[in-house]
């Protein structure tokens, strides 16, 4: 089956396809177009000109056509869950929650559409703004460059989609490479939801081709990427003027003091944090530092909750791990923990890949804060547990790190709650829960190499229109 580029409100055949098969049985799932530098120029060109009805659209009309994707992606929940399944090895239960957000995640959308305003501005404050009125307006930005990963390539396509029409723009979408389906499926959806012809445009392809090109076409006004620390900071550098948000990598941490009782609700929930989609989640627990009185309980009982996860096809109902997105991804998890080993990490569990596409969970002890399991970003579902004696060595390891996205504490004590949540130098703090929690109307984003502005629907929204200043002379 040909998958075709979307441009201009209709299929466009490109003049190569390559193949998309399953990262965990292999199977061809489709031949996929692959946008050269004239499809993006199409593509361009049709946001371009669609620009103008966006404009016009009154907020009511961006919310019905929100309001109807959701409506229609909440229909359709279990055909898209199969196809996250397929082309991205997410479990059925994780797919199923992934649309389940997405639907929330339009909604947000919808609903922010409407809420769209400036402000009153007191000019008469300093001298010589006697009578006047003035008021500030937010306009669309214009045509916005989103580009996407596989780890949730529904809902982080609809983190920079939704926003973006809610304002009144137009955009041109390069998914990852992995997962160009669950885009085209988007496509589709808010075609039939009455999106305007070329307000949304679909072009799979090469970073070095497609997001080449948006980064540095003077047409796109605004770029909003999801991926890692390098191929961010770099887009940055090569933007210009454009507004630039970026959602790149961390190391997530979560402390566990000495006032916490090892419940297994709280269990439950790191093993969630640590291994929801094999660890393929930007706040997903890769450190996780536990009081020394609390240490040995904590471990011993994480190490067991976390032997209990399935590990198979992501097409079962009871899996909960099954194949990392690619090949390369377990060459890379098991090099790392055999670094870890070699100098002097223990492995509790795991540790070894259970075939050429499956990296099991795994959890290791004393892992030196140099080696990549705890300084880079994992990005698997690979663990490290560490012991500290005083909070302040907690909070000081967890800000020893080039991220800074989110981190979580889990305290009976407000002091050392509060304490933590003005010393974590990160864009969340999430206290009594994992740093893995995000609910999709919150501000999200980090700070240090994790990233540079906010997403969350209200907050993206801001990103994406420019703030006009009225002044009326009466």
């Amino acid at each position: 089956m040909k998958q075709h580029l979307w441009i201009g409100g209709q299929w466009k055949e490109a003049r190569s396809y390559t193949e998309l098969r399953s990262p965990h049985t292999g199977e061809l799932l489709a031949e996929v177009g692959q946008a050269d530098e004239a499809d993006v120029e199409d593509a361009i060109a049709a946001a371009q000109a669609a620009g103008s009805v966006m404009r016009s659209l009154p907020a009511h009309e961006r919310a019905r056509i929100l309001e109807k994707a959701a409506s229609l992606m909440e229909q359709r929940a279990e055909e898209l869950a199969r196809l996250l399944a397929n082309e991205a090895s997410k479990p059925l239960k994780a797919g199923r929650a992934e649309i389940g957000r997405t639907v929330q995640t339009y909604k947000f959308a919808a609903e922010e559409a409407k809420r769209i305003h400036g402000e009153t501005v007191p000019v008469d404050a300093a001298p010589g703004g006697e009578g006047r009125l003035a008021f500030t307006v937010r306009r669309p930005i214009g045509v916005v460059g989103a580009i996407t990963p596989f780890n949730f390539p529904f809902n982080l396509v609809a983190h920079k989609v939704g926003p973006a029409i809610a304002a009144g723009n137009t955009i041109v979408l390069k998914p990852a490479g992995q997962t160009p389906l669950s885009a085209l499926a988007l496509a589709g959806i808010l075609h039939e939801a009455g999106l305007p012809a070329g307000a949304l445009n679909v072009i799979p392809g090469k970073g070095s081709v497609v997001g080449e090109k948006l980064v540095r076409d003077s047409r796109i006004a605004a770029i909003t990427f999801t991926g890692s620390p390098e191929v961010g900071i770099a887009m940055k550098n090569k933007a210009g003027l454009k507004r630039v948000t970026l959602e790149l990598g961390s190391n997530a941490a979560v402390i566990i003091d000495d006032t916490v009782e090892i419940t297994q609700a709280l269990i439950d929930r790191c093993v969630l944090g640590a291994f929801s989609y094999n660890g393929q989640v930007c706040i997903s627990i890769q450190r996780i530092y536990v009081h020394e009185s609390r240490y040995e309980e904590f471990s011993r009982r994480f190490v067991e909750a976390t032997e209990k996860l399935v590990v198979g096809d992501p097409l079962e109902e009871t899996t909960d791990i099954s194949a990392l997105i690619a090949e390369k991804e377990v060459e890379r998890m098991a090099s790392w923990v055999d670094a870890a080993v070699s100098e002097g990490a223990i492995v509790l569990t795991g540790g070894r890949a259970v075939s050429t596409a499956v990296f099991p969970p795994t959890v290791l002890a004393n892992a030196a804060e140099t080696s990549s399991v705890s300084c880079q970003e994992v990005f698997g579902p690979v663990v490290t547990l560490s012991s500290f004696t005083d909070v302040s060595e907690a909070i000081a390891a967890v800000n020893r790190s080039r991220y800074g996205l989110q981190a979580g504490i889990y305290s009976s004590n407000i002091h050392t709650a509060m304490r933590a949540a003005e010393e974590l130098e990160v864009g969340g703090v999430i206290i009594n829960d994992i740093p893995t929690f995000r609910v999709d109307n919150m501000p999200y984003g980090g700070v240090k190499e994790s990233g540079f502005g906010r997403e969350g629907i209200k907050y993206a929204v801001e990103e994406l229109t420019e703030l006009k200043f009225i002044s009326i002379k009466l």
